[in-house]
């Protein structure tokens, strides 16, 4: 199914063309043949597309050199695929400057040297390409039928993979935004898999338009990567591409191209309906799950789909992802909102799957919960490596791309456990990491429940009894701030954290160091000579860190 295409130097090798001589332009018989027409006229540029093959009878030789030269131009400009000229009619030679023109531009030049029926070129050329244009939709008819009874059969993207390298024999290859990456045959070599990765990674998937528009990308070796999207409501979930030499023909395959990722697409809507149907059990699991309402360990894990397991040979994590919008929640449009949610959902499920974690997730409003689990690889496999994966999936859904919506991601997990039966403990862990996460001042604190340090300690103080502590600390210097914007609580914090370094804090502050000087002293007004004594020193410490959570 490579295609059909007519060169310069199959139509020299036709019946019509037995009484035919190239007599220049001999570098460009490897020309594409798509049309033949006759044409007189000395204004050429007009009537002529490329790969157009032109005949003529030589009325315009019979003019002026530089008049003679300028058709040989247009034609050669509008990437003409050769000319022809009967001798005998209305000329007898053709001009030396034509000839070297031709030569020079590896132009064909075929001339007949008797008269000869135009018609019957016409006739015989338009006939081969418009019965191979016949065929190949013949054949692309029958390749569409062969996917649609792969698509009805089953979910197998290799099995339309494989179809589309049988049917052209170039190396097949998917890249996947929702699944491992595939290669048709799995023969082509480590260095050669990780080129087109790669090539995705920075050429397709960092651009919008790209990942939605056909692609002709070049490789080195003299080949082409042709690529197509594969499109589904919307969403680029994968890219279906052919390696191919940079002199085949691309119609056709492009052609085949368009047609493997529609039938993808199909495939993988149904795979996408088929994990919706599903998703209703996992959203009662997890909620049976938050409300500690599993006790059967074995139950649990096979509602998971999980194998039967000693205790112990899988990790379990559970945490939450939340959005905030930096609108007013008046302002917000509802649908966009839950369009948004959807797409995070997609995107999350999707690199769940790539990383080869099993999860069940459940969206609640702006917030998605989420439950993953890992086999165990080796005695010494920690918890380091699981949480290693979920950093990576979390920093990838917080990237924006082109066309990014208005919010922030939050996003917290519990302690990681071996019992799934336990996990009620993990999404209560994993609640306050959010909490905490959502202050601006701790963005940049732990994901996880075992690196938010002290914060663990201050969660579990009642809110009434953390706020007497911030107001016993902190209070008569938050009641000046507020008269005088003096911005002492920032300098108290920062001071604090550069180790009492005056010359740090004002360059961490961006202020003059007088006018540090003249806050410190206002501070030692306010909360004392000891406040750097290590006992003071620690309490203001720790009213800082909880004053956001309070706030």
């Amino acid at each position: 199914m490579g295609g059909f295409t007519l060169y310069v130097r199959d139509v020299l090798e036709r019946p019509v063309f037995q009484r035919a001589r190239l007599i220049a332009g001999a570098g460009g018989t490897g020309h594409k043949v798509g049309w033949v027409h006759i044409l007189e006229i000395t204004n050429v540029a007009p009537f002529v597309t490329k790969n157009d093959l032109i005949l003529t009878t030589g009325l315009w030789l019979r003019h002026y050199e530089q008049e003679r030269l300028s058709y040989m131009q247009q034609l050669i400009r509008q990437e003409a695929a050769g000319l022809c000229v009967e001798l005998g009619t209305s000329i007898e030679n053709i001009p030396s400057e034509i000839i070297e023109l031709a030569d020079a531009s590896n132009f064909p030049l075929i001339v007949f040297e008797q008269p000869v029926r135009y018609v019957e070129i016409t006739q015989d050329i338009h006939g081969l390409l418009i019965n191979q244009q016949h065929q190949m939709l013949k054949d692309l008819e029958a390749y569409s039928r062969r996917l649609q009874q792969i698509t009805l059969q089953s979910t197998d993207v290799n099995a339309v993979l494989h179809v589309l390298y049988e049917y052209t024999g170039q190396q097949v290859v998917y890249h996947s935004t929702v699944d491992t990456n595939k290669f048709v045959p799995r023969g082509i070599s480590a260095a050669s898999a990780e080129e087109v990765t790669v090539l995705y990674r920075h050429q397709v998937e960092t651009s919008e338009s790209a990942q939605q528009e056909a692609g002709t990308f070049v490789l080195p070796q003299n080949r082409l990567l042709l690529t197509q999207p594969v499109i589904c409501l919307g969403q680029t979930l994968a890219h279906v591409g052919l390696v191919i030499s940079s002199q085949q023909a691309q119609d056709r395959i492009t052609l085949l191209l368009d047609y493997t990722s529609k039938s993808l697409a199909s495939l993988l809507l149904r795979m996408l309906f088929l994990e919706e149907k599903m998703l209703r059990d996992q959203n009662q699991l997890i909620q049976d799950l938050l409300n500690h309402q599993m006790e059967d360990e074995e139950e649990a894990r096979a509602r998971m789909g999980l194998r039967p397991a000693k205790q112990g040979e899988i990790w379990f994590a559970a945490g939450m992802i939340e959005t905030e919008y930096s609108a007013e929640e008046g302002d917000l449009d509802r649908d966009k909102i839950e369009s948004d949610q959807q797409d995070l959902l997609v995107r999350l499920r999707a690199l769940l799957k790539k990383h080869a974690l099993h999860n069940l997730l459940m969206q609640k409003g702006r917030r998605i919960y989420i439950l993953c689990a890992r086999d165990k690889a080796a005695r010494e496999d920690t918890t380091a490596l699981l949480q290693q994966t979920i950093r990576k999936i979390v920093e990838r859904m917080q990237l924006p791309g082109a066309g990014a919506p208005m919010f922030r991601l939050h996003a917290g997990f519990g302690l990681m456990r071996t019992r799934m039966t336990d996990m009620h403990k993990s999404f209560k862990e994993a609640e306050q990491v959010l909490e905490i996460s959502r202050s601006a001042a701790l963005v940049q604190e732990g994901l996880f429940y075992d690196r938010i340090g002290v914060y663990r300690l201050l969660k579990a103080i009642p809110a009434e009894a953390l706020g007497s502590f911030i107001q016993d600390q902190l209070g008569a210097l938050m009641a000046y701030d507020q008269e005088h914007h003096l911005h002492l609580l920032q300098t108290l914090d920062m001071y604090l954290k550069c180790m009492g370094s005056k010359n740090d804090t004002a360059k961490a502050l961006f202020i003059h160091r007088q006018t540090l000087y003249n806050r410190l002293d206002k501070l030692t007004e306010i909360l004392g000579e000891d406040f750097l004594e290590p006992s003071r020193r620690v309490c203001l410490e720790m009213a800082l860190l909880a004053l956001p959570l309070l706030s």
